[in-house]
């Protein structure tokens, strides 16, 4: 099999999920080296293939969730698919997996039955709710998530409805999650503590970065609701639009420094001075006050004019980015924050670079997804061995 390199050169990972949070786990170890197979039903394959923006018949989406990864077939349902992921798993170190609760156990793949194929197997099964709880057979999708978790309730104005992300914001949290947890159990595994499976659900990652939210419910009765971009913790803090047509800038001033150079950037002596404001907790009961110097300010100058303004006195602000601006960005090209990889179908394509940065074993792209069965010969032949006649009885089974 050929190396990745990176630090988890070595390591070998099965992917047998779908769409996003399950395979988003396997595709950030294999940035980081591991040689990731992916498992796909051999009809269907993996419903990301055909999910979201398509071109040239290319979901974009499948393209950089499948990189780095050899591609192959196996029905699960069948017992020749069964059969061969078990084999796959006695030579595999981690196993990544984000069907509903039970569904590997009515296939006869528990984790009972796995660990048997291989003692020091780290297994990490993504679920809407969890293995366990009433709620953990009911269908699981990121929206739901964010749903239940809090974040939705708190996001939007406080006049309007709550509001969901564009983007599979659960997913991706609970994919950083259970890859975090696959390296722990890993690491204990490869001390000789054997292997373990990590129970990993959508909504928990997410309620875990909203922790102070509930901790203040719980300890003082407080439910906070929705804010638009204002923060109840931090004053000044928010997006303000400029005189441009949907231009913004976004400031930050979390520190009584931070906040005062804000307010001198803008001319506002009187409030950067003013007694009333001197602490956060005094600038959240006059909220109103630099709230509205601020949007008046802003609201009269450029986007270049109000970023010009603010970093001159190094007061904490930003634009406000869409993707035509991150791609054009000097920095972001400095540090190859986007790559351009080759692609047999689209000629190249731009993707987000490997994170984190490893100083010493930096991760890499090696190539975009590959097509569904692609690597069985290599994987299935050259990996476990089988013969041209075993493939054959498993293709005639539907299994591969």
């Amino acid at each position: 099999m050929t190396e990745h390199g990176g630090p988890l050169t070595g390591v070998r990972v099965l992917d047998i999920g779908n769409l996003i949070a399950g395979p988003m786990v396997a595709t950030l170890l294999g940035d980081l080296g591991a040689e990731v197979i992916k498992v796909e039903h051999p009809v269907h394959g993996d419903p990301l293939r055909v999910f979201g923006r398509l071109v040239d018949g290319q979901s974009l989406y499948w393209k950089t969730m499948g990189r780095n990864k050899r591609c192959i077939t196996l029905d699960l349902s069948k017992p020749g698919g069964r059969r061969v992921l078990k084999r796959l798993v006695a030579v595999s170190d981690v196993l990544t997996e984000n069907f509903r609760a039970g569904t590997l156990e009515r296939w006869g793949l528990g984790w009972d039955t796995l660990q048997e194929c291989n003692p020091d197997l780290v297994m990490v099964r993504t679920s809407g709710f969890g293995q366990s709880g009433p709620y953990s057979d009911r269908p699981g999708f990121g929206t739901l998530a964010e749903a239940m978790s809090g974040f939705s309730y708190m996001t939007g104005e406080p006049d309007g409805p709550p509001q969901l992300p564009q983007f599979a914001l659960a997913d991706g949290m609970a994919a950083l999650v259970g890859g975090l947890g696959a390296l722990a159990a890993l690491h204990h595994a490869r001390n000789g503590g054997g292997g373990q499976w990590i129970d990993n659900s959508l909504y928990e990652p997410l309620m875990r970065l909203l922790e102070l939210v509930n901790l203040e419910y719980s300890e003082t009765g407080t439910l906070r609701s929705r804010t638009g971009t204002r923060m109840a913790d931090v004053v000044p803090r928010g997006s303000y639009r400029t005189c441009e047509p949907d231009r913004w800038i976004a400031l930050s001033g979390s520190t009584p420094a931070t906040s005062r150079r804000i307010l001198h950037a803008i001319g506002r002596h009187d409030l950067a001075d003013d007694p009333r404001l001197q602490t956060n907790a005094d600038r959240i009961r006059h909220r109103d006050l630099i709230e509205d110097a601020l949007t008046e300010w802003v609201g009269r100058h450029t986007l270049q004019e109000a970023l010009a303004t603010f970093r001159a006195a190094d007061a904490a602000a930003a634009p406000i980015y869409n993707a035509e601006d991150i791609m054009a960005d000097p920095h972001f090209r400095a540090r190859e924050t986007h790559i351009d990889v080759p692609d047999p179908h689209l000629g190249s394509i731009r993707l987000q670079n490997v994170m984190p940065r490893l100083s010493r074993t930096p991760g890499r792209i090696q190539h975009t997804a590959r097509e569904k069965g692609q690597d069985n010969d290599e994987v299935l032949g050259g990996l476990l061995g089988l013969d041209d006649a075993a493939l054959a009885a498993l293709s005639a089974e539907g299994a591969i």
